[in-house]
């Protein structure tokens, strides 16, 4: 799901004194209507490069964080309501290097076995977007589009398509790891 352009950009970078801020972040999935779903969310607009961009609930390392998974459980019960002692840990994922914010990111796979009652953080989300896990693993939600980002006018990418929505970027690829892994299961 990378831009073609990503892995020349990430061979030119000296990640040893790459000074980048570190971030984690949450694929939740979960029971809803006796069907498996994915949490997303819409971000608020915001002077970011990531303004009204879809999504996993995650955010910004602190310091009393004890690793990045508790980052990532944190984030996720700040942003979207979710407490972390509903969570476990299915897998870490693959770290990822996201050039226009300069952030690496920490991704988990994660369960809950009941259903969540979201609450979104109104100053950072504007929607929470459920999908079901069965839709993503449809190869028809796979896409490229053009889009507009604070960075880049008329970009196509590779992305996942759900109703009017857009899955890109970081979020598209730590989806299609997830894939990957569920697909890969399926067949053992």
């Amino acid at each position: 799901m990378a831009p073609h352009s990503r892995k020349e950009e990430l061979d030119a970078i000296d990640f040893d004194t790459l000074k980048s801020k570190k971030a984690a972040v949450l694929c939740l999935v979960y029971p809803k209507n006796n069907k498996t779903h994915i949490v997303f969310m819409l971000r608020n607009t915001y002077p970011g490069v990531h303004s009204q961009q879809i999504s996993f609930p995650g955010g910004k390392k602190e310091d009393n964080d004890k690793s990045f998974f508790a980052t990532a459980l944190r984030e996720t019960e700040e942003e979207i309501g979710v407490s972390k002692a509903q969570v476990q840990l299915i897998y870490p994922l693959s770290q990822l290097y996201i050039p226009p914010s300069n952030f690496l990111v920490y991704p988990y796979f994660g369960f809950t076995n009941i259903e969540p009652t979201f609450q979104p953080e109104p100053t950072e989300v504007a929607e929470i977007i459920e999908i079901e896990l069965s839709h993503i693993l449809n190869e028809k939600c796979i896409s490229r589009q053009n889009i507009n980002t604070a960075y880049a006018k008329k970009m196509e990418v590779n992305c996942f398509k759900y109703q009017q929505h857009i899955i890109w970027g970081a979020t598209a690829m730590i989806l299609s790891e997830v894939r990957s892994i569920i697909h890969q299961v399926d067949k053992d």
